[in-house]
């Protein structure tokens, strides 16, 4: 599983993508599947951006911490559910690692632990951070 927009796909808070040259080259001859927790928690794109308040991803996961879009707006509903859209989708289809997108509030490992990232390393997955 990698994160949609380091494959080039426009599923950014900003409509954009950031697609990794390394990721995209190697994409026709590895099984890659792009997938979008913002977008399959029901956020749609573009997007306000977003940022963990009171702690990171596993504080999210633990109800300690929230997410808040630049309005001030809660999102953490729709942030972990497409964390578990993500989860539930790579358990169907037995995949055992992630290749997340780095600085987001869903995908990120640095500099503070993302929704996503959080349950998926719960769950056992490798996860790795890019871009």
């Amino acid at each position: 599983m990698v994160s949609a927009c380091l494959l080039g796909m426009r599923t950014r808070y900003d409509g954009q993508s950031k697609p990794d040259p390394f990721l995209c080259a190697l994409w026709p001859q590895k099984f890659f599947l792009p997938l979008c927790p913002e977008q399959l928690g029901g956020l749609p794109t573009p997007r306000l951006p977003a940022e963990i308040v009171g702690g990171d991803g596993l504080a999210v996961w633990q109800d300690q911490a929230q997410v808040l879009n630049r309005a001030g707006k809660e999102v953490t509903r729709q942030f972990k559910q497409g964390a578990k859209e993500v989860w539930r989708i790579v358990r169907l289809l037995g995949i055992k690692k992630a290749i997340l997108k780095s600085r987001s509030p869903s995908c990120g490992l640095t500099p503070k632990l993302g929704v996503t990232a959080a349950l998926l390393l719960a769950q056992g997955l490798v996860v790795e951070e890019w871009g």
